[in-house]
């Protein structure tokens, strides 16, 4: 069996193409080096134009109900889990941008099925931050971001702070909104991220 990685794409990958969104992760995954290393499935669904993966309101609380394309997404992740030979003690939740917003928000709804996440220049509910406390977590963001603010990821970190975690972050200093260049380049990545697994599975949600 082997791990599974979710990736959510960003606002600027939207569309049918079945190509685009995976331009920010095609180096890192296709590296032969890291197929070797480190073999998994990579589950990369693309969002429609004009919709959001995440269902946050104006103030940033996630809303009762997933947004109709998470909710795809949702069932996606349990089709591939029982069609192909997956690991379950190894899923794992990564995106970048609009897709870190995916990131925190699925990570909440379902803080029992992933091992790791890496969220990268988005951000999340910080209320909900002692449910997906015990969540292994490396977020990164470029501190002269200005599409979306470092703010939005220094709130989760804190958040988790507070609740006892102990998430890794990295802020880049003179990097803006391609942090994920950077976070996807991260020789310490992979081996991080394919070394967490969890200790018993569940489908709480």
């Amino acid at each position: 069996k082997y791990p599974l990685v979710i990736f959510f794409h960003g606002a600027g990958e939207r569309g049918n193409d079945n190509e685009i969104h995976i331009r920010h992760i095609a180096e890192v995954f296709l590296n032969q080096d890291n197929r070797r290393n480190f073999p998994c499935y990579v589950l990369a669904p693309q969002c429609p134009k004009n919709i959001m993966w995440s269902s946050h309101d104006s103030e940033g609380n996630i809303r009762p109900k997933p947004s109709a394309i998470m909710e795809l997404v949702i069932d996606l992740i349990a089709k591939t889990e029982k069609e192909f030979p997956i690991d379950l003690s190894r899923v794992y939740v990564t995106g970048l941008s609009m897709g870190g917003y995916g990131t925190w928000e699925l990570i909440a709804r379902f803080p029992q099925r992933f091992a790791a996440a890496v969220p990268i220049c988005g951000g999340g509910d910080a209320k909900t931050a002692e449910r997906i406390s015990h969540i292994p977590i490396w977020a990164f963001h470029g501190s002269l971001d200005s599409i979306v603010h470092p703010r939005n990821s220094r709130k989760m970190i804190k958040a988790l702070q507070t609740a006892g975690a102990k998430p890794g972050y990295t802020e880049y200093p003179d990097v803006g909104h391609d942090s994920w260049v950077y976070a996807y380049r991260d020789p310490y990545l992979l081996p991080w991220m394919f070394g967490h697994r969890l200790e018993k599975n569940s489908d709480d949600n």
